[in-house]
């Protein structure tokens, strides 16, 4: 009968490795099986046919002997696995996550990736290279991971801590960027805060990755390899030491060769050696810049003079145009009045255009001298920025730098022969163009305007403003009185079209003559009379009287006689009176008088009439 084995006894119980290595030892030189002795009463009264059951001992001894092997190597492998030890190896491939390298063990090793690539993503090892490496441990799916930053650490270390001890610098690649400032390759990767990396601060980090730079170790912690770098540190002392070279030689009136280092709108900032000076806009050209940058660019390599130093402020004013000679000294003798000159458009303004003679010297076209004709709305309907232009020097005054130009005297003036096409006395068309307080203009041809004064629009009418006359854009006719070719005037008239009732008036009456009038207004001194239609006279509050003296009050539309007393045709005034008139008729009265009580008297005489106005 077949012998059923115990669950219990087929069932291998783990291996201690460290309290049963000897048994194993024994029983691997004696090559035989060992037998089990259970403690149940079972076991102990049944015998065991090993022959008819596997051998599981035997498997289990050597699944044990497997595990211990592994455990062994683990154990050992641990123990080598020291942050300090370098190991050798060989680059077998490449894949994306890891370098595989061959280390000398059992399994390969696997460098991260990151760990060997430059700042433009290209690994810096390839199959075949030889690599120092740094084991850290066993990977529980198998395999080593390997560390190259750690064995470059130790490699460099020395040296940087030398370095940071020495204050010595260090020549490092910038291989990328992180937060808060840069990566820096010096062996190992260092960390370079921002605001470490220049004198003042920079926006743009990404345009220093890849650039090799010097850089000094200000702090570092080899326990946990970290390296903090400046290169700020460096430009200080290199620039402390070029500003005492620059000092040495640093005084007003000096030539110096500085670069330009930052624009503003007000100028450029020059380094001359370790200090900075000012070159403002206007010590930049004797001609006019908009911007600095029409001049000069960042990192540009100029000449400047020194124009003013402090020294215990530090401050430098420079100059760039005080290099060449002041283009004004003899502008007058270059630019004779007269003379027909060339030159660019710099600039339009509502009151003409700046146009540029040559560098340094610009000569302004008022907008009065770009054309004869008075049409023109702005300058700009004439000349462009950048244009080139034709003038002529009207004036130079090079105490104020200014130069005035003209344009319109290139063309025909139309007021040199005006005097010829428009006679005085001659009848002209035009339009009226403008209405002032004191006259309107009037537009006969292009460029030529005609003045008719308030006061020759009409013989009858006291027209306060052209306006109750006149409008805008009319076409009228008006008679020449006056043209003055040099002062660009034309004088029109409009009432001389309609005969003169002055001179009708004055050819008509004569001093003495007694003429009927209507008073228009009265003044404080007496009363204006219209005496014919058009024709006011003025009648003087002393003269405002009856025949006995007595006042005779003159009120607006009062009509009564009047005598002309004196008359002026050139200023056409006309003097009246209400006492001669008055007195006139007392005289006739007196005498009437007189004669009626001696009628009868044969022997009155003229001499007995004068006596008798006496005693009266």
């Amino acid at each position: 009968m077949a012998h059923v084995l115990n669950p219990e006894q087929t069932e291998s119980t783990p291996l201690n490795t460290e309290l049963e290595t000897p048994t194993l030892e024994a029983a691997a030189e004696s090559n035989e099986p060992s037998t089990t002795t259970h403690s149940t009463p079972e076991s102990a009264s049944t015998p065991v046919d090993h022959q008819d059951e596997p051998d599981l001992s035997m498997e289990d001894f050597a699944a044990a002997l497997e595990s211990f092997d592994r455990e062994q190597a683990a154990e050992a492998a641990a123990q080598a696995f020291d942050d300090s030890a370098i190991t050798s190896g060989t680059v077998i491939k490449l894949t994306d996550k890891h370098v595989v390298v061959d280390v000398g063990m059992k399994s390969e090793g696997l460098i991260p990736i990151e760990q060997v690539v430059d700042h433009t993503g290209t690994p810096r090892l390839h199959p075949g290279d030889a690599v120092e490496v740094v084991i850290e441990r066993e990977e529980p799916e198998g395999g080593y991971l390997l560390s190259y930053e750690k064995a470059q650490r130790l490699r460099v270390w020395d040296t940087i801590e030398k370095a940071h001890n020495e204050k010595t610098p260090l020549t490092g690649t910038v291989v990328g960027r992180v937060k808060g400032g840069l990566t820096v390759d010096i062996g190992i990767k260092a960390f370079l805060p921002g605001s470490q990396l220049e004198l003042r601060p920079v926006r743009n980090l990404d345009a220093y990755i890849g650039q090799p730079i010097q850089i000094r170790v200000i702090k570092l912690n080899k326990k946990r390899g970290n390296v903090v770098v400046s290169r700020k540190e460096i430009l200080e002392e290199e620039q402390s030491e070029r500003r005492s070279q620059t000092l040495e030689h640093l005084e007003e009136g000096a030539v110096l060769t500085g670069t330009v280092k930052n624009l503003t709108d007000y100028g450029a900032f020059v380094d001359l050696g370790g200090i900075d000076g000012l070159l403002h806009i206007t010590d930049m050209s004797w001609g006019r810049l908009t911007h600095p940058r029409d001049l000069v660019n960042v990192a540009d390599e100029i000449q400047v003079k020194v124009l003013k130093f402090d020294k215990e402020k530090q401050r430098v004013s420079l100059g760039f145009k005080q290099l060449t000679p002041d283009p004004w000294l003899d502008a007058a003798e270059r630019y004779p009045i007269g003379a027909h000159v060339r030159g660019r458009v710099l600039s339009v303004t509502d009151y003409g255009a700046f146009v540029e003679l040559e560098q340094g010297i610009e000569g302004l076209v008022h907008v009065s001298e770009m054309t004869w004709s008075k049409r023109m709305k702005h300058p700009s309907k004439i000349v462009k920025p950048g244009e080139e232009v034709e003038t002529v020097i009207l004036q130079v005054n090079p105490a104020d730098r200014r130069i005035s130009l003209g344009m319109k005297q290139l063309l025909d003036n139309p007021w040199e022969h005006l005097g010829d096409k428009y006679p005085i006395g001659g009848t002209v068309e035009g339009r009226v163009r403008n209405l002032t307080d004191f006259g309107a203009f009037i537009e006969i041809e292009d460029g030529i305007d005609g003045l008719v004064h308030v006061s020759n629009l009409s013989w009858t009418k006291r027209v306060k403003h052209p306006s109750e006359v006149l409008k805008k854009g009319e076409k009228v006719r008006a008679v020449v009185l006056g043209v003055e070719p040099e002062n660009r005037r034309l004088s029109l008239g409009i009432k001389q079209l309609q005969p003169d009732v002055w001179e009708t008036f004055f050819a008509q009456h004569r001093v003495g003559d007694v003429v009927h009038g209507k008073v228009l207004r009265t003044a404080q001194f007496g009363a204006f009379v219209e005496v014919a239609e058009g024709v006011e006279g003025l009648c003087h509050v002393s003269e405002a009287t009856d025949g006995h003296g007595a006042p005779v009050k003159l009120e607006q539309g009062d009509e009564r006689e009047f005598k002309i007393i004196r008359m002026n045709p050139e200023e056409k005034k006309v003097a009246l009176s209400v006492r001669a008139v008055s007195g006139e008729e007392a005289s006739r009265a007196d005498v009437e008088a007189y004669k009626q009580p001696v009628v009868s008297s044969s022997t009155t005489t003229l001499g007995d009439l004068v006596n008798w106005k006496r005693e009266k």
